[in-house]
């Protein structure tokens, strides 16, 4: 890899290009990197990338690299392990019937099947519950709990929901019942009035590491749960296992939740991954098996972002994530089979309620909007599926490079539009953006990078005004631009096995750790690039630079072919590289995320 600190401020806007992003090059320290790998015996492709983000140290080095599960901190630091742990066991002892409340995501599934997992294991009297998206919405409900109260159910616990649920909270205390939130969702001005909440970022309290997902969360108190039953920090056997288990429900919630790859959640989803592979809970496996992720030989965390996690998510997406909780939580046998197979079916319904709503969102962007100099894109069409506009909203979010909000409006137009936002790595604070929108809302919640909201039909054309102003402003005051930032420049003669291997030590991979994105120069096709995958979606092309010739995959870019193919002489690529596995044959392919021609 080249340090050559003369492309660092190579950010010409080029006209021939996959997108409108500048090409941010990060600057290497010569020395720096010297220093690391004499200090640390780390090849010198890794050392060079921990220092493109950051990672200066010996011990920083050591403290990035280092997964060991000793490293997870005490479950009791959490704050609110401690209470909830004692009135759970409390409860359990005395069979008191406990309901876990559940979100219908892949982070709320995975998460309610950690808790109901433990308190089954641990002899409490559970059931779960988990809210049909297009029918009760996101998060606590009051109906819901009425009816829950009306069957009997003494103690509520939430899993990746409940910390902005203040009028809940309230008729839970009006209802006598007991209601112990478990969130990670950023936490509004008032905290709602629930008996105990365990949250990573409590207000008062000092707990390291804040970006938990709800079943890291959800893991942490089981694990307490687990100590407090043995009476001791070392579990049982049979305990033990759970938790070993529970880990790879962990690291897919934690992989779907986008939250950064960094401190606890690299341990989490690194030992997720291998027990996930080595002995995963039976209905997983089932999942696994229809992804072909059975035969690989190593899971990575692609394989969930691309394989399980958008599965799990149909499920929630078309209103039946109990099915998702009920095949994490499932013993062997045909139901297990059964349930992974309609799942996977979803997941092919969802597939095309999807590119239907992007063909209309993109067409309405176009015809209506200015794609390319808005700041910001707030779309909305009747009748596009609910369960699939945070989905659109993520794709047109990366394709435009900047923040989109996707809007269902009803039918018969007599219910609020429910919308759902993305940022695309824009760096807006997209959480900040609809606060400061909150008077043209109905409700709205969620993080930086991802949000959602219920707004009515006539308040749409003003809040869009609204909010990309408020895009607008964080554009300016924080100097933020589209952008790639690349780690290096490499030529594709150095991408070998060898070296795919050295780069893995930094996985897991992810939010707040990407995968490292490298620049080629001088690069020609090989041959034309074609349109592949699906509906044509996805583009392959073969790539030449000198005497290598490699394998190219671009996804969601099928529309670069045609200018690809036009164009006559080098390029310039920003690509990832990975190695491909089929049928027992490992090779280094490159996945793309930009071209241009080159100056």
């Amino acid at each position: 890899m080249s340090t050559d600190s003369s492309s660092i401020s190579d950010t010409n806007q080029l006209v021939d290009s996959g997108t409108k992003r500048e090409w941010r090059i990060t600057p290497h320290d010569a020395p720096l990197v010297e220093q690391l790998i004499r200090t640390t015996g780390l090849p010198p492709v890794v050392a060079q990338l921990l220092v493109s983000r950051g990672v200066y140290s010996q011990e920083d080095a050591a403290t990035f690299l280092d997964t060991k599960l000793t490293s997870l901190r005490d479950p009791q630091l959490l704050p609110g392990v401690p209470a909830a742990t004692e009135k759970i066991l409390a409860a359990a002892e005395a069979k008191t019937p406990i309901v876990i409340y559940g979100d219908y995501d892949a982070d709320g599934m995975t998460g309610s099947a950690i808790l109901v997992n433990c308190l089954r294991l641990i002899g409490a009297e559970v059931s779960y519950h988990v809210p049909n998206r297009l029918e009760e919405g996101y998060g606590l409900n009051e109906d819901s709990i009425r009816k829950l109260v009306a069957r009997g159910k003494q103690m509520i616990i939430s899993v990746d929901c409940g910390i902005a649920s203040l009028e809940c909270a309230k008729l839970c205390r009006e209802l006598g019942v007991t209601l112990i939130v478990t969130d990670h969702h950023q936490i509004g001005d008032e905290l709602p009035d629930a008996d105990i909440i365990v949250h990573p970022r409590l207000p008062g309290t000092a707990y390291p590491f804040g970006e938990l997902c709800g079943a890291g969360v959800a893991f942490k108190l089981a694990w307490s749960l687990c100590q407090a039953k043995c009476g001791q920090k070392k579990v049982t056997p049979p305990m033990k296992r759970f938790l070993m288990q529970s880990l790879s429900l962990a690291a897919i919630g934690t992989i779907a939740d986008v939250v950064p790859l960094l401190d606890e959640n690299r341990v989490l989803v690194n030992h997720g991954l291998r027990v996930m592979q080595n002995e995963p809970l039976p209905g997983l496996w089932e999942l696994m098996k229809l992804t072909k992720l059975d035969q690989a030989s190593e899971l990575t965390t692609e394989n969930i972002s691309f394989g399980l996690a958008p599965r799990l998510n149909a499920a929630g997406r078309l209103g039946q994530a109990q099915l998702g909780i009920e095949l994490l939580t499932i013993e062997a046998g045909d139901r297990a089979v059964a349930l992974a197979q309609y799942i996977d079916q979803l997941n092919g319904t969802r597939d095309t309620l999807q590119r239907s709503v992007q063909l209309a969102a993109q067409k309405q962007a176009k015809a209506d909007f200015d794609p390319e100099n808005d700041p910001a894109l707030v779309l909305a069409g009747v009748g596009w599926h609910t369960g699939v506009i945070g989905v659109v909203a993520g794709r047109l979010a990366e394709k435009y490079a900047k923040p989109v909000i996707i809007l269902s409006l009803d039918t018969a137009g007599k219910v609020d539009a429910t919308g759902s936002g993305r940022v695309g790595g824009t760096g807006i604070n997209l959480y900040e953006a609809l606060r400061e929108c909150e008077d043209r809302l109905v409700r709205y919640g969620g993080h930086p990078a991802a949000g959602g909201l219920t707004i009515r039909e006539s308040d749409i054309e003003a809040f869009r005004g609204d909010f990309c102003e408020a895009v607008s402003k964080q554009w300016s005051e924080q100097e933020l631009a589209p952008a790639i930032q690349i780690d290096a420049e490499a030529p594709l003669g150095q991408l070998n096995l060898q070296t795919m291997k050295q780069i893995e030590t930094m996985a897991p991979f992810g939010a707040g750790n990407p995968r490292p994105v490298l620049m080629g120069r001088d690069i020609q096709l090989n041959e034309p690039a074609k349109k592949m995958g699906k509906g044509e979606n996805h583009l392959s092309v073969r790539l030449k630079q000198g005497e290598r010739v490699i394998r190219g995959v671009a996804f969601g870019a099928a529309d670069w072919c045609e200018a690809l193919n036009q164009h006559n002489g080098p390029i310039e690529i920003a690509y990832r590289p990975v190695i491909n596995e089929f049928n027992g044959y490992r090779s280094v392919e490159v996945h793309l995320v930009d071209w241009r021609k080159q100056a």
